[in-house]
């Protein structure tokens, strides 16, 4: 339409402005999908595992503990990298959200014992006050254990 309103024919207006609103393919991508009609053409079979990778015990516990699938009897034998990556980044947010809730756990767990502190502090039950009271109650154990053991030489 613009083409037309400046006088160029319509074809030149595709050729000028469709690069620009539809970037052409990247200069791989032909070749990609002359490859890929290759091997479709020399061996159809091999095309459904080339993307595919055989899953090891560790993924396919990933993949029941994501929800992929309900028992790992029922994970056929190739997956597909997108299936494993996308059951990975789902068992890594469940990760995430087990941290979170510990931290938050012990968060809480910290100003309880804060809270219980400051109760004791306000009852004058400092730790030095603690630790004086355990010191001259062993030095009186340790006196009397002297005296005694005077008192039998004797």
């Amino acid at each position: 339409m613009l083409g037309r309103l400046l006088g160029h024919s319509p074809g030149l207006w595709q050729r000028v402005a469709g690069p620009v609103f539809r970037p052409a393919r990247a200069a791989g991508s032909k070749a990609k999908n002359a490859q890929d009609m290759a091997l479709q053409t020399a061996d159809p079979g091999k095309e459904a595992f080339r993307n595919d990778r055989r899953s090891t015990n560790f993924d396919k516990k990933l993949l029941v503990w994501s929800g992929r699938f309900k028992k790992e009897e029922d994970i056929p034998r190739h997956i597909s990298s997108e299936v494993l990556d996308t059951s990975r980044n789902i068992a890594r947010i469940k990760v995430c959200y087990i941290m979170i809730a510990l931290t938050v756990l012990g968060c809480v767990t910290m100003i309880i014992m804060g809270k219980e502190e400051s109760i004791a502090a306000k009852k004058d039950q400092t730790l030095l006050r603690v630790n004086a009271e355990k010191k001259a109650k062993w030095r009186a154990e340790v006196e009397k254990g002297q005296e005694a053991a005077v008192g039998k030489s004797q």
